[in-house]
């Protein structure tokens, strides 16, 4: 949900699994090269064409070759005013009449409430290193210079076609297996938590109605349930994209080429909670989470996961433990979502329901509740009595 679908960004390719088919990151990552670095910001509140001396000015300082082209050879295009960010495509008129184009990716306002830009900027050299995203080019105050992709966004639709899941699969665990330097310990219930403090009262009379309806100290009791549950299943704790719906990936249809984007929620996480904020993300932008993938259709992304070389060859128990965890994990990625939608629902400028959106998500948490504690609960004894 932290994302939109938009036509840029980069490939992958790195290495990383656990308990139920471990996914262990290689003991080194390549390290990134020297990326430029600017002290400028941009203001983004301001109108295009007022801000694009300053966009040229900074891709003049950050894009290697660029510092002596003409202004006159620039031009400027929104490519996605997204949730979290402002995304343009700077082009460059060669003397050949070919273009050549990057993408300036602008920061959003409050965006530092739900985004931890330090984590962010941390990671994006190993993974662009690794080949993930787009190559970084410069980073500056409140945003950075990528290279430009050319594929198209996918769709929900397209998420859930075999052939298409397959390669998501065998992506995500190349990208699991990523070694970002720094602490290892999982970010999740940091974050949730940390949600739920900042969620704060609105001066809207019409949203304070809607708010008050909300009982934090049942969201609270929830959270350590699930979260004394979940640490029962010690899951593998993986260098997460944690926002992997459509807008997220890319595919070059002529080179077959599969591409993940945007990785501003990235953070060591369990490897169960990527793959079922995944699967959340098959319900689309109407949410309709009928949409979820059944047991066959996880079972199909699960064996490209474990197995790429040879997903024919997965045990099956291997596969149950993946499965419980994910569908376990389900529930938090509802959780997480719906308080930083009421952050969202505070600071936001964006014209949308984001009080509306934590009512779906909270609500689709305890509509999934029973059944996901049951499951885990279920296999839990299982093991004890095994």
């Amino acid at each position: 949900m932290g994302s939109e679908g938009r036509v840029w960004n980069g490939a992958g390719v790195a290495a990383g699994s656990g308990y139920g088919g471990s996914v262990e990151a290689k003991a080194t990552t390549a390290a990134p090269a020297d990326v430029p670095t600017s002290a400028a910001s941009v203001d983004i509140s301001l109108p295009l064409p007022e801000m694009s001396p300053h966009i040229i000015g900074l891709c003049k300082e950050l894009v290697k070759g660029w510092s002596s082209i003409d202004s006159s050879r620039f031009s400027i295009e929104t490519v996605s005013g997204g949730i979290t960010n402002l995304l343009l495509k700077v082009s460059v008129k060669g003397n050949n009449g070919n273009d050549s184009s990057v993408t300036v990716r602008l920061y959003g306002p409050n965006t530092d409430l739900v985004i931890d830009r330090k984590r962010e900027l941390q990671a994006i050299p190993y993974l662009s290193a690794a080949g993930f995203g787009a190559r970084l080019l410069g980073m500056f105050e409140n945003g950075v210079v990528q290279s430009f992709i050319y594929a198209r966004t996918l769709s929900p639709a397209d998420m859930k076609e075999p052939k298409i899941a397959a390669e998501i699969a065998k992506e995500l665990r190349k990208f699991h297996q990523v070694d970002i330097p720094g602490s290892k310990e999982p970010q999740l219930w940091n974050d949730i938590f940390k949600f739920l403090k900042k969620a704060l009262k609105f001066e809207d009379n019409e949203q304070q109605k809607r708010y008050v309806k909300i009982s934090f100290t049942e969201i609270q009791d929830e959270v350590k349930e699930l979260k004394d549950l979940l640490d029962i299943l010690h899951a593998p704790v993986v260098y997460a994209h944690n926002d992997l719906l459509s807008g997220n990936l890319m595919l070059n249809d002529l080179e077959g080429k599969l591409y993940f984007i945007d990785f501003e929620y990235g953070s060591y996480s369990y490897r169960g909670y990527d793959i079922a904020n995944h699967f959340n993300e098959y319900a689309g932008f109407d949410c309709d989470f009928n949409l979820y993938p059944d047991k066959d259709a996880q079972y199909h992304f699960f064996r490209n996961y474990l197995h790429p070389d040879r997903p024919s060859e997965v045990q099956a128990q291997d596969m149950e433990v993946l499965y419980v965890e994910t569908n376990t994990f389900r529930l938090a990625s509802h959780i997480y979502w719906a308080l930083w939608a009421l952050i969202q629902a505070k600071v936001s400028p964006i014209d949308f329901d984001y009080l509306g959106y934590f009512f779906l998500r909270y609500g689709e948490y305890k509509k999934q509740r029973d059944s996901c504690f049951a499951l885990a609960q279920s296999f839990l004894s299982g093991l004890r009595n095994g």
